[in-house]
């Protein structure tokens, strides 16, 4: 069980920090839940406690883990089925994971897959998705703001 303060990653959403544990009565049943306020866009998200790991909930990564994935973002590009519709299920499925190195991954093949041609609505919202999750955890493993988190990115890219 995570505490108030902690840094935690929830896939799909990106990371944030626990800011209260409290009690919710939601059709009928009470249950309780972590408050989560995410460094992007100024949300916050509930999520059950009891459910917490089975959604993938984690601790950030650390400064060491994060050298791993900004080296990450500097490898040659992985290889995608040309088919933009099987590409995106694909990705997806790497961002459902709530991996950092996955989620990596698929922001650096959109990013440069957006430079040679330019990238379909679906897969534009996917890359800025990917990008927020991302984001997020530099923001709070480095403690940084938005725009350098999105330099460092933009950098080792």
């Amino acid at each position: 069980m995570y505490t108030v303060g902690d840094k935690v990653v929830y896939p799909m959403h990106g990371a944030g920090v626990i800011e209260k544990i409290e009690e919710k009565k939601i059709l009928g049943e009470t249950r309780k839940y972590y408050i989560l306020k995410l460094p992007c866009g100024d949300m916050k998200v509930m999520i059950p406690v009891e459910n917490s790991n089975d959604v993938g909930v984690r601790e950030i990564i650390s400064e060491e883990e994060l050298k791993g994935v900004l080296s990450a973002l500097k490898d040659d590009s992985s290889q995608m089925p040309s088919n933009w519709n099987r590409r995106y299920r694909e990705n997806m499925e790497k961002l459902k994971t709530g991996d950092v190195m996955e989620v990596a991954e698929v922001v650096r093949n959109l990013v440069r897959m957006d430079r040679q041609k330019k990238l379909s609505t679906g897969e534009k919202k996917m890359l800025t998705n990917a990008k927020q999750i991302l984001l997020s955890e530099i923001i709070l493993v480095r403690d940084i703001g938005q725009n350098e988190a999105n330099d460092i990115i933009d950098r080792a890219i």
